[in-house]
């Protein structure tokens, strides 16, 4: 029984530490989005410069061809048309490689970019990552940012099926201001 106490008080101490570490570090609407350069699954190098005078939707997503995360880039690829009317692009990152995006892309018609974020450091500097030790994923965070390279709202723990609707109406509301 004294294992479990031990076992459960480093669990807590973990937790907490974790806790207070993301809360303190969190991104900030109207602040400027962390720079990224990363590979998409045609081994284009995409930066958020590239972006600069657009809006962008960049969203994250735990792996490639998981019922959530194909929901969600399906989603995304419906609703493509409207974002590109409204002056918006969309990228999805997470820390598959670009062979696993480019199948992923092929598999469901993606006419968007997915990056590939294999070193993590894209994730970490916008507080979407998950590390479990030798098992790291990206959260279900979505970031627009404005013409100007801001972040102009963010959708964390997104829904899978609401999350290109939510974008779409905030940039027709963002829009009309």
């Amino acid at each position: 029984m004294e294992w479990l106490a031990i076992i459960l008080s480093i669990i807590t101490v973990g937790f907490m530490f974790w806790f207070f570490s993301t809360t303190k570090k969190a991104l900030k609407l109207g602040q400027p989005a962390p720079e990224f350069s990363l590979t998409d699954q045609s081994g284009e190098i995409h930066t958020l410069a590239d972006f600069h005078g657009k809006w962008l939707a960049l969203y994250f997503y735990p792996k490639d061809d998981t019922p959530g995360c194909t929901k969600q880039a399906c989603s995304f690829r419906d609703d493509l048309q409207q974002l590109t009317d409204l002056g918006a692009e969309v990228i999805g990152v997470s820390v598959d490689d670009t062979n696993s995006h480019a199948e992923f892309s092929k598999k469901f018609h993606l006419q968007f970019s997915l990056l590939a974020d294999t070193t993590t450091e894209t994730a970490t500097r916008y507080h979407s990552l998950i590390n479990l030790g030798i098992i790291k994923f990206a959260k279900r965070n979505t970031f627009l940012i404005d013409p100007h390279g801001k972040i102009a709202r963010m959708y964390l723990s997104a829904s899978a099926a609401r999350n290109s609707s939510e974008v779409i109406a905030d940039l027709k509301q963002l829009q009309a201001i």
